[in-house]
This record gives structure tokens, C-alpha cells and sequence, in this order.
């Protein structure tokens, strides 16, 4: 079969989880434990950064693949392709963000409040590029840019089925765009990282911080088209894909997990080595205050893989790799759960000071308010939200198209693809 077919059955299953998704945000937004709606709030950014970043990746992946003239991906790129559509949906959400730091319908950064950045020499200095305008204006732009280039790769690769044999100026153009998308996307996406999550922690700064942050929007990519993939193939479709490509597949989630952890190390490594206090501050807090994600996020997210996929025998073990890349998948969200939510907690804190009155967002005694020390019920509704929306989109652009891309000039390196 080379079409997809969004069933009724997955499609409905994918909709119940939309819906979990929703009931778990409002009853966050109207019974959560502060009047700041920190944890509303931080829950909308953490699932909406993550998912976007992931199809950001997507494309990103794609353009690296063709630059680099690879074909062992071309049998099952339809849905590298597919993973992308949720820039779509991350610009609408990020924009929502953006807006809202106009007219307060959050606090997640401490930058964003006049006040603050009057009192604050630190803040004050970082305004230039830490400011409301920078953070709605700039993200449309550079958002818009990337679904640019993922809109014209895209048309692209499917105008390829419609070419005569033999002819690849279709291709020469789409490996143009790919070549001028990959410095683009490498800039932009970290002038994205610095404004939606880096800026969490706003006297703080890494150098590592974006390369860190992408590597997990990466690892967290491949392990989804792994999962997604050995899916549609037990529903029959991708009969092509062989345990080659998924071999592949697993030596990209062992080694990207590899190098996560490289960055991990070498980011805390250098940071606590130059002990100095405006950079410890940011591992001190989550080393101390959230002691079991800390430690757990190493475990999950390289000691797990890394044994786990050592072998090559276990990289082409089609259950066993499902599990280790769903442990990933929520191993990198947890990630970014660490990420986020102790500088909008912190950030809580500060904007007290400044009349915004709400005691329960403050730590008493090392207690963490819910939401916030560990995911909840609320966290991990509005995870299967987003998870079920992003897979939902995907499914659908898979059925737009042809799975397999007969016309694509790698197609029979990738169908015969050996390791």
C-alpha cells in the first residue's frame, strides 16, 4: 500500500486525546493552585516548545539528507516530511505566548515585566534583545521563514513524482533550498531557544544552552519516526522499509543520545568548574530542589539508550526499540519539564516584589507547588493533548501524498539499502 488512510478508528482515538488534552488544560487554568496561572502557563509553553521544536527538526533533518546527497532515509521520507506540519501549529502557539506578554495573561518572564527591568541592571541590559517586540515580531518572522522553506521542500519533493525520468532539475532545486536552510535554521533556532526558554532564567546564560536544547528536540524526533514508523508497518504500510533502515534508526537514537549527553556533561562540566554565582545558580536550584528529575534526566535519557542499543542485535529487536524510544521520547520531555519550569517558579517569586500578590507560588520549606516538583495529572493530560494533536496533523499530511517516492533519485539506494 502506498497511500496512508487516516482511519476512523485512529482518528477517533487521536481526538479523545485532544479532548483529554483540552479538559486537562481548562481544569489547570480554573482549579490550579495560583492565581498567577503559573502552572497553566508553563504546561502551554512546555508542550508547545517542544512539539515545535520538533518538527523544526524534522525539516532540519531533511535539508541535512539531501545536502549530504543520502538516500538511505528516501523510502520512508514522506514522513520526516509529515513531522513538520506542526510548525503550523507551534506558530500559532507561540504567538499566542507572544501576545500575552502584552497584555499579562502570563508571567513566565521576568524580563517582560516594565517594572523589573527598570529596578534591574541585568535585565535592563539583556533589553535590547530580551523585550516583547523582539519575542512576538521576531518569532513570526523567523517561524514564518521556516515554514517557508519547509512549504517549498516539501512541494517540491512531491512535484518530483510528476517529472520525466531521467530529469532532476527538481531535485537540484530542492537541494538549493536545502543547502540555504540549514545556516538559516541553525541561527534562528537559537535565537528562538534564548527568547522562549533560555530567557526562563533571565540573569543566567550558557553557551551550550541551544546546541543542548536542540540535541533534545532531535533525539526526541527520531524517537517518534521510530515509534510512528514500526506503527504504520504493523498496519501493513512501508512493506519496503527492512530491518536496515530500522537498524539506522537505531543507531541515530544511540548515538544523538550519546552526544545529548556530551553536551549535558560538558554544559554543568564548565559551569561548575568557573563556579561563578549568576551561572551555578541555574544547576544549584535543580540539583537541589529537583533532585530526582536531575539525576533521572541523565539515566533515562543516556544510560538507558546507551545499554540498551549498545548491541547491534538490540537496534533491529522491532519491540525492543519501541520501548527504549518511548522511555526517550518521555525521558526528553521530562527534559524540558527541568528546563522550564523552575525559572517561571522563580519568576513568580520575583514578581511578588512587585505587587502581584500569590504566597502559594513561593517554596516554603523545599515543598515545590503541584505542578511544578514532578508532572501531574494536569502535566500529563496536557502531554497526551499535544502528543495526539501533533501526531493527528501528522497523519493527516501522510495521507496527502504517497508514502514511497518513486521518483526520487536515491529511491533504489534507499530500497536496497544494507548495513
Amino acid at each position: 500500500m502506498n497511500r496512508f488512510e487516516f482511519s476512523g478508528k485512529l482518528r477517533i482515538t487521536l481526538l479523545i486525546g485532544i479532548g483529554i488534552g483540552l479538559l486537562s488544560m481548562i481544569l489547570t487554568y480554573f482549579i490550579g493552585d495560583d492565581d498567577l496561572n503559573s502552572r497553566f502557563w508553563s504546561n502551554f509553553l512546555h508542550n508547545s516548545s517542544f512539539f515545535t521544536g520538533i518538527s523544526l527538526m524534522a525539516v532540519f533533518f531533511i535539508a541535512a539528507s539531501v545536502t549530504a546527497w543520502a538516500g538511505w532515509y528516501v523510502v520512508f521520507k514522506r514522513l520526516w516530511e509529515s513531522f513538520s506540519i506542526f510548525l503550523f501549529a507551534g506558530l500559532i502557539l507561540m504567538t499566542i505566548l507572544g501576545i500575552g506578554n502584552y497584555f499579562q495573561w502570563h508571567f513566565l518572564y521576568h524580563w517582560a515585566d516594565d517594572g523589573s527591568v527598570a529596578h534591574d541592571a541585568v535585565l535592563k541590559g539583556k533589553s535590547a534583545f530580551l523585550n516583547k517586540n523582539w519575542y512576538l515580531v521576531g518569532g513570526l518572522l523567523i517561524m514564518g521563514i521556516w515554514i517557508f522553506f519547509r512549504q517549498k521542500m516539501r512541494r517540491l519533493s512531491i512535484m518530483e513524482e510528476k517529472q520525466i525520468m531521467g530529469d532532476y532539475s527538481i531535485h537540484q532545486k530542492l537541494r538549493i533550498y536545502s543547502a540555504v536552510f540549514l545556516p538559516i535554521a541553525g541561527f534562528s533556532s537559537a535565537a528562538m531557544i534564548w527568547l522562549w526558554l533560555m530567557s526562563l532564567d533571565a540573569h543566567w546564560y550558557s553557551t551550550l544552552y541551544a546546541w543542548y536544547t536542540a540535541s533534545s528536540w532531535f533525539v526526541a524526533l527520531v524517537a517518534m519516526v521510530i515509534i510512528t514508523l514500526l506503527f504504520l508497518k504493523k498496519l501493513g504500510y512501508y512493506e519496503q522499509v527492512t530491518d536496515e533502515h530500522i537498524h539506522d534508526l537505531g543507531k541515530f537514537l544511540f548515538a544523538f543520545s550519546v552526544f545529548w549527553a556530551y553536551l549535558w556533561f560538558s554544559q554543568f562540566m564548565l559551569i561548575w568548574y568557573a563556579n561563578v554565582g549568576e551561572e551555578t545558580v541555574y544547576f544549584k536550584i535543580r540539583k537541589d530542589e529537583y533532585s530526582w528529575l536531575f539525576y533521572g534526566n541523565v539515566v533515562i535519557n543516556f544510560v538507558v539508550p546507551f545499554f540498551a542499543l549498545i548491541a547491534n542485535s538490540f537496534k533491529r529487536h522491532k519491540l525492543w526499540l519501541v520501548i527504549i524510544s518511548a522511555v526517550v521520547f518521555v525521558g526528553h520531555w521530562l527534559d524540558f519539564f527541568l528546563m522550564i519550569k523552575p525559572g517561571v517558579l522563580h519568576t513568580a517569586h520575583e514578581l511578588i516584589g512587585h505587587g502581584i500578590e500569590n504566597e502559594e507560588v513561593l517554596m516554603h520549606h523545599h515543598h515545590l507547588p503541584a505542578g511544578f516538583g514532578f508532572p501531574g495529572l494536569f502535566e500529563v493530560g496536557t502531554f497526551i493533548g499535544f502528543l495526539s494533536l501533533f501526531l493527528f496533523l501528522v497523519f493527516s499530511s501522510l495521507g496527502k501524498a504517497g508514502l514511497v517516492s518513486q521518483a526520487d533519485p536515491y529511491i533504489e539506494e534507499s530500497l536496497h539499502h544494507h548495513v
